[in-house]
C-alpha cells in the first residue's frame, strides 16, 4: 500500500466570512474523500475582513450595502445562493435581515490559542455555528468561553486568554505574512506553502485539486 501524500494546509479565513464556513466544510468533505490517499493537517490562518468594527459591531445588511455599492434586494439575492451552497455541504446559514457583523479580532487569538492544545477545528466549527447558524455575537468574550467548552477547551483557560490580551502580537504577525504574499481575500487555501486553491469551491474541485497535488508528489 502506498504511503499516504503527507500535506500542510494553511487555511486562511475569517470567523464571519460565509464562504470559509463553505470552504471549510468543502475542504474536509474532500478529505474524507481522500483518506488513504492524503495525510493532511489543517492549519487555521487569521484574516479580518473588517478589522475596524467597533465592539458593538454593526447591521449587516447596511454594512454589505455600503462595502460592495449594492441595494437590499440585491444582499438578499447573494444570502440566498450561499445559504443553498451552504446547505448542500451541511452547513445551516440563517443571516436575514436584522442580523450583525461583529470584530473577529479575539475570535482568532482564541483559535490561535486552541492550535496550541490541537482543538483550533473544534472551535473553528462551533464559531462558524454559532455566527451562521445561531445568530450569536461573536466578538462577546462569554460567548467565546462557551463555545471553547464546547470544543473541549478549559474555560477558565479561555478565559484568561481573552482578559489578556494574549496572542494579538501572535495574529497580526500572521495576518500580515499572509497579506504581503498576496493573499487579500478569503478563503484562501494553501497546500504545502505553494499550492493555492482559492475561494469555497465545491468538494470536488478541492478533491481534485489535493489529488493532483499528492500525485505530484508521490510521482
Amino acid at each position: 500500500m502506498a504511503t499516504p501524500a503527507p500535506l500542510r494546509i494553511d487555511f486562511v479565513s475569517d470567523v464571519s466570512c460565509p464562504w470559509c464556513a463553505v470552504g471549510l466544510a468543502s475542504l474536509q468533505q474532500a478529505l474524507e474523500r481522500l483518506e488513504g490517499t492524503v495525510q493532511a493537517r489543517i492549519h487555521l490562518q487569521p484574516f479580518e475582513l473588517n478589522p475596524g468594527l467597533p465592539a458593538e459591531g454593526e447591521d449587516a445588511t447596511g454594512h454589505l450595502m455600503r462595502k460592495y455599492g449594492i441595494g437590499e434586494a440585491q444582499v438578499e439575492a447573494n444570502r440566498a445562493v450561499i445559504r443553498e451552497r451552504a446547505a448542500a455541504v451541511g452547513v445551516t446559514f440563517n443571516l436575514r435581515r436584522g442580523s450583525r457583523v461583529y470584530n473577529t479580532f479575539d475570535a482568532h487569538r482564541l483559535l490561535h490559542w486552541a492550535e496550541l492544545h490541537g482543538r483550533h477545528l473544534p472551535l473553528k466549527r462551533a464559531l462558524l455555528r454559532a455566527y451562521f447558524t445561531d445568530d450569536e455575537d461573536v466578538s462577546a468574550h462569554d460567548t467565546l468561553v462557551r463555545l471553547a467548552g464546547e470544543a473541549g477547551l478549559d474555560r477558565d483557560e479561555a478565559r484568561r486568554v481573552l482578559d489578556s490580551g494574549a496572542y494579538a502580537q501572535e495574529v497580526r504577525a500572521q495576518e500580515r505574512w499572509f497579506q504581503e504574499r498576496g493573499i487579500h481575500s478569503v478563503p484562501a487555501t494553501i497546500v504545502n506553502g505553494k499550492h493555492l486553491i482559492p475561494g469555497g469551491q465545491p468538494p470536488e474541485v478541492f478533491e481534485r485539486a489535493l489529488r493532483e497535488i499528492a500525485g505530484a508528489l508521490t510521482a
